[in-house]
């Protein structure tokens, strides 16, 4: 296995069926536990860039010349927008001091809303997914990430504002 087919697949996990994405989404969440738990939000932020551009690179390679726009081994972009949508779990586990996996809430909810986002392809993540190469590989689950991260950040707010009620 070349590099870029290891880190597209994010060494192999890509090849699991069904559903590689979901199966990479999920592989995304001890990942970013162990990342926090080692160097809180900033490790997760530097992280989540990291595997961004490396991811990018591996794909545009991968991609280079293929059929298939989007070939469902590459997974690399799930890891990435999954992490994405985690950031404000991640960010707010240590703005308020508190253990990251005490917000499970928000850990169950950037899951659900990421995968549906990255399934659903509706408005712009459709709109990036139509793009060929590596930008349609990664930016539509970038934008599935930010867009779940949104709905986490939104959903915590609800659940706080019932709360005080």
């Amino acid at each position: 296995m070349t590099l870029t087919r290891a880190i597209a697949t994010l060494f192999g996990l890509g090849y699991l069926r069904p559903g590689p994405g979901t199966w990479a989404s999920a592989a995304a969440l001890p990942l970013l536990w162990a990342l926090h738990v080692l160097g809180g939000f900033p490790a997760v932020a530097v992280a989540t860039l990291a595997v961004t551009a490396l991811g990018w690179w591996a794909v545009a390679r991968e991609t280079a010349g293929a059929a298939e726009k989007d070939p469902g081994e590459i997974v690399v972009d799930e890891l990435a927008g999954q992490w994405l949508a985690l950031w404000p779990v991640s960010a707010g586990a240590m703005m308020s001091g508190a253990p990251v996996l005490a917000l499970w809430p928000g850990w169950i909810a950037a899951f659900v809303l990421f995968r549906l986002f990255d399934i659903l392809k509706l408005g712009p993540v459709g709109w990036a997914d139509r793009r060929r190469g590596a930008t349609g590989v990664m930016l539509d689950d970038l934008i599935a990430g930010a867009l779940a991260a949104a709905g986490t950040v939104l959903l915590a707010a609800l659940f706080h504002l019932w709360l005080m009620r």
